[in-house]
């Protein structure tokens, strides 16, 4: 079996262009008709690293292929179990990252080409995101953002997989980003996002993180490069199977780090 490299720029990937219904009123003899149109949407990738997934990865990808979603990139944080195989088998593409640390992998799928897509999603492996909610990311894409973040604290958000030492922790940063930075996020931490071709151009080269700190430096510099960031209510519920990746100490930690560095060196 033959897994591909950062050299292969996945250049067989089937770029499909996604269409929705609009509907269209039209008065008609004083009744009101209503006539679909077929209007076309930005040409959506997914991004997914993950590491150790073999038992949460198909289930995320087949809910993806069946919103018709099958730009699907697996980017793989050298798994030891059959994650890479068990993606395969269900249709993504998959790349081994260099290195490892979900920072690294993100980084690494930013700075190349594996995509000609209008809009980039990076959504986790564990089961724990709804790819149901894409098309409300993509809306808001639509509606004139760059960048478009989940938030468990949004009205019609929520989590199931919060503890309040977490909670606490999270609401601490949130406050001192919102204030260094004059900005209103409502969630920090949660990496379901979808980035525009701009948002990807100028956060690439800016990006330094490791591990699980990417998506608050994501969120940061997103506002230091004046992107046009918005937020949509998303439900995070627990992982399907397995222990996490994320120890919420040492990468709590990281994440208060990454928040210092980029209020002195800004």
């Amino acid at each position: 079996m033959h897994t591909q490299t950062t050299a292969d720029h996945l250049s067989e990937l089937p770029q499909n262009t996604f269409t929705v219904q609009q509907l269209t009123p039209i008065a008609k003899d004083h009744v009101t008709i209503v006539i679909p149109q077929q209007v076309t949407t930005p040409k959506v990738g997914v991004v997914i690293p993950a590491l150790n997934e073999e038992k949460n990865i198909e289930d995320v990808i087949c809910r993806l292929k069946d919103l018709g979603f099958y730009n699907l990139l697996v980017i793989d944080g050298q798994s030891k179990d059959n994650t890479i195989e068990v993606a395969q088998k269900n249709g993504a593409k998959v790349i081994v990252q260099e290195g490892r640390g979900k920072g690294r992998a993100i980084r690494q799928v930013l700075n190349n080409d594996y995509f000609d897509v209008d809009a980039l999603v990076l959504m986790d492996a564990d089961g724990s995101m709804r790819p149901e909610e894409i098309p409300a990311f993509i809306a808001a894409l639509n509606s004139g953002a760059d960048v478009v973040k989940g938030s468990r604290f949004l009205k019609g958000g929520y989590t199931y997989d919060m503890s309040a030492v977490r909670r606490f922790g999270n609401m601490v940063m949130i406050s001192v980003v919102n204030l260094v930075w004059s900005a209103k996020y409502t969630d920090l931490c949660y990496g379901f996002v979808v980035l525009n071709k701009l948002a990807v151009k100028k956060l690439a080269p800016l990006l330094e993180s490791e591990s699980f700190e990417i998506e608050t430096e994501l969120f940061i510099k997103a506002l230091q490069a004046g992107l046009v960031v918005k937020e949509v209510p998303s439900t995070e519920f627990t992982r399907k199977n397995g222990a996490s990746n994320l120890n919420a100490f040492r990468d709590g930690l990281k994440i208060f780090r990454r928040i210092a560095r980029e209020i002195i060196y800004p």
